[in-house]
């Protein structure tokens, strides 16, 4: 299960260094707003948030004071890379490292509007160099959503991967920022070191992990009580020691992360639990610069993550698969069960990814599975053919009797960036790691296979599914995704706006089915999706077996979260678009 939180921003340069502006982000300088924020983070959205404007807009996924603080950056004279970069930072600090980290992932799609060029990195997971037997590496969450499987595996150092976050920051802030780096971390130090109420989701999370929270003393002095009582909903929770630690960025850079103090405390902790991450593992991360991942979609272009990143040819591949299967020439998969079907079967394809190599040619011999092939219509084409003929790695159950942090940010010159970022871990993972305030999640816990695959010391593939949408040469939307059902989402986001005319606020209000259920015994899929959005006539001639989550269930239901800004190429128009189901908001000016 994965947790991702994105972040989409407008940029105003290329390879050059513009003179930084005087700015200061510190949130005294933006008071007002930033207790309305603050106390807006405990309010559950039931509709996406929007915002137009002309001269930038931020929309963000989860914990809307984040946007805020970006939209800060974008009005102090920052371009849309500080505005993003400000706003992850200000997502970790205000989750307290949760389901993302400062120590996690992140990955970026940049369009320069001057150049017309795109860019993208990756700062993805590095696998250890001295993990030679992965297939050992313990722990085995299950697809099934169970919280039970979620909190099963034992606690081992080994599950620690080399995360790119702030090597990522870095390295996006040199190349394209404008502000000085250490403002970007003045928002995040502010509420770490100020402190913030504990709203009733981190309560959650921290009930939820309290064992796991008061297995380690640094972890158990961040998260608990002096008097060693747990933290409650409204609690004022403080986290000094990640302040210190985001001081020590903003004055040193990512070398503190990376060759300073805090990696050495870190392969201390990771060792002492059984791992075999060394300085090495830390001092020889970086970035991967590459060319984007291309393809015409329709009407449209979309341009996304290439290699090692697999996420981005999954978005295209299912893209066309949709089209192939004719979905947008008939109804709605909202108005339909036919419709509702294929669009589940389509989006499943994202299993192909998973699978061995050779188990997926003995599926499908003869097929071409290489990126480069997977992004075209023919190769779409041949693949539904074979599924209507019944050739799929999944399988539904029948119905049985029933009674029925993303941050997104354009500036005025028209530049996007989409940054996606996540811990890969269930709230801290099972380890429960925390370093100077940084926590450390268990992401090789579930990746084993993928971990053999590519060997010590390399750089793990990624699902990020985030990109810049072209038409007629022109670029009209950015989007990124997160979630465990964030293929899904994408997939029916974006058919929304290309093929059924929605605007991005339509299309994420629009209804949505999340990643399926899988049962651990009989490997078969149910379909989930979220309570009273869908008839039940519609469910019910899909011919699957399926079940609706409420509104607390959804984040462990397989839910993904899709959040985007378009640009009216004519008139430099803004319309910006959040979650619809938690504390999310999109600005703008």
């Amino acid at each position: 299960m994965r947790f991702i939180f994105t972040a989409l921003a407008g940029l105003t340069m290329a390879a050059t260094t513009l003179p930084s502006p005087a700015a200061d982000l510190n949130p005294t300088q933006w008071r007002a707003d930033y207790e309305r924020f603050l106390s807006d983070q405990n309010v559950v959205r039931t509709e996406a948030g929007h915002a137009s404007g002309s001269n930038g807009a931020v929309t963000v996924a989860y914990n809307g004071l984040a946007a805020r603080a970006g939209l800060e950056a974008l009005k102090q004279g920052g371009n849309a890379i500080d505005a993003a970069l400000t706003a992850a930072n200000m997502q970790v600090a205000l989750t307290a490292g949760a389901p993302i980290s400062y120590f996690g992932i992140l990955s970026l799609v940049y369009y320069d509007a001057k150049s017309g060029k795109v860019y993208t990195m990756n700062a993805e997971w590095n696998t250890v160099r001295g993990e030679t037997e992965p297939m050992s590496i313990p722990g085995s969450l299950t697809m099934s959503g169970s919280l039970d499987a979620l909190r099963g595996s034992q606690p081992s150092g080994r599950t620690a991967l080399v995360g790119g976050f702030t090597k990522g920051v870095e390295a996006a802030h040199k190349r394209f920022g404008r502000l000085p780096f250490a403002q970007l971390y003045e928002p995040a130090i502010y509420v770490a070191e100020q402190g913030m109420p504990v709203t009733d989701g981190l309560a959650g999370y921290l009930a939820f992990r309290d064992a796991d929270l008061r297995r380690l003393p640094a972890t158990r002095a961040t998260f608990t009580k002096a008097d060693g009582s747990s933290y409650r909903q409204g609690d004022l929770f403080r986290q000094p020691a990640l302040a210190k630690t985001l001081r020590g960025i903003a004055r040193n850079g990512a070398d503190y992360i990376y060759r300073g103090p805090w990696a050495k405390k870190a392969v201390a902790a990771i060792q002492a639990d059984g791992g075999k991450m060394t300085l090495q593992d830390l001092a020889a991360y970086d970035v991967i610069w590459s060319d984007p991942l291309i393809a015409n979609v329709g009407r449209y272009q979309i341009q996304t993550n290439p290699a090692p990143n697999s996420g981005g040819a999954a978005l295209i591949e299912a893209q066309q698969l949709a089209r192939a299967a004719g979905l947008p020439g008939g109804e709605h998969w909202s108005k339909s069960g036919a419709s509702l079907r294929k669009a589940i079967d389509v989006s499943q394809m994202v299993w192909l990814d998973f699978l061995p190599d050779a188990t997926r040619a003995q599926l499908y011999p003869g097929m071409d599975f290489s990126p480069q092939a997977r992004i075209t219509p023919e190769h779409a084409n041949d693949l539904w053919k074979r599924m209507q003929a019944g050739v799929t790695p999944f399988r539904f159950a029948t119905p049985k009797p029933r009674h029925s942090d993303d941050v997104v940010v354009i500036d005025r010159d028209g530049n996007i960036a989409a940054i996606t970022h996540s811990i890969n871990a269930v709230l801290w993972g099972r380890t429960a790691i925390s370093v100077d305030g940084i926590s450390i999640g268990d992401p090789a816990s579930f990746q084993q296979a993928q971990i053999a695959k590519v060997g010590p010391g390399k750089r793990l593939p990624a699902v990020t599914e985030t990109g810049i949408l072209f038409k007629d040469g022109r670029a009209v939307l950015g989007f990124a995704s997160m979630g465990s059902g964030l293929h899904q989402r994408t997939m029916q986001a974006l058919l929304n706006v290309t093929e059924f005319g929605m605007s991005v606020r339509e299309a994420i209000d629009a209804p949505d089915f999340f990643m399926p259920r899988t049962d651990p015994k009989s490997m078969q899929l149910t379909v989930v999706v979220p309570k009273g959005r869908f008839e039940q006539s519609v469910l019910d001639a899909m011919g699957y077996d399926y079940d609706e989550a409420d509104s607390e269930q959804s984040r462990f239901a397989g839910e993904g979260i899709w959040v985007g800004i378009s640009r009216d190429p004519a008139t430099g128009r803004l319309e910006a678009a959040s979650h619809n189901r938690n504390n999310s908001a999109a600005v703008a000016f």
